[in-house]
């Protein structure tokens, strides 16, 4: 996923403005010193997901670390720039999921509202996460699984679901097809 801005600068400001080491905030984020020290000294570009898990760690908003703008007021966001303008994430964890951020240039949010659209992708391994906070989902197009404790719920377009994320859970498309959801997240700092 590129990023506009420096992401390590901002995690290595907001690390030293805590007090914290590099070796507590790897403990933290469950994340390998060495890692954190490369997304902090070089522009590496860390995955979606590295970023949230260091963002809980260092408690702040995710916004805080990803955002290009530092304006106020209303921010718009056009079917054309959303279309064109995805951010891929290829990690391991998240299976060819493409990210638009439609909220990061409104500073001191409280909300994280993404499209997300999934590329087919046949994939068996699903590795569940948890955090702080809470999630809507929207079925935009096609259609995805959402592992969710022990439960699993499928979702076709037109259809949601609103969850605490402090569950374990996972959103992936269903049998490996495309689709598209807006995800709506909440994460107390």
């Amino acid at each position: 996923m590129a990023y506009k801005v420096h992401v390590g600068e901002r995690v290595r400001n907001a690390r030293e403005l805590k007090g914290m080491s590099i070796d507590v905030l790897a403990a933290k984020a469950n994340l390998e010193a060495d890692i954190l020290l490369k997304i902090e000294t070089t522009k590496d570009t860390p995955s979606f997901e590295v970023v949230v898990m260091i963002a809980r760690a260092l408690d702040v908003k995710l916004g805080s670390l990803i955002d290009e703008h530092d304006d106020r007021g209303p921010v718009i966001s056009r079917k054309q720039d959303i279309e064109q303008s995805f951010q891929n994430s290829n990690s391991k964890h998240n299976r060819s999921m493409n990210y638009f951020s439609m909220s990061q240039s409104k500073p001191g949010r409280h909300l994280e509202s993404y499209v997300i659209s999934f590329e087919p992708c046949v994939e068996a391994d699903f590795v569940l996460s948890s955090h702080r906070g809470e999630e809507f989902i929207f079925v935009l197009e096609g259609a995805v699984e959402i592992y969710y404790g022990t439960e699993t719920y499928t979702l076709h377009s037109g259809d949601s679901i609103y969850y605490d994320s402090i569950i374990s859970h996972d959103i992936h498309s269903l049998r490996g097809e495309a689709a598209k959801i807006l995800a709506v997240i909440y994460t107390p700092v």
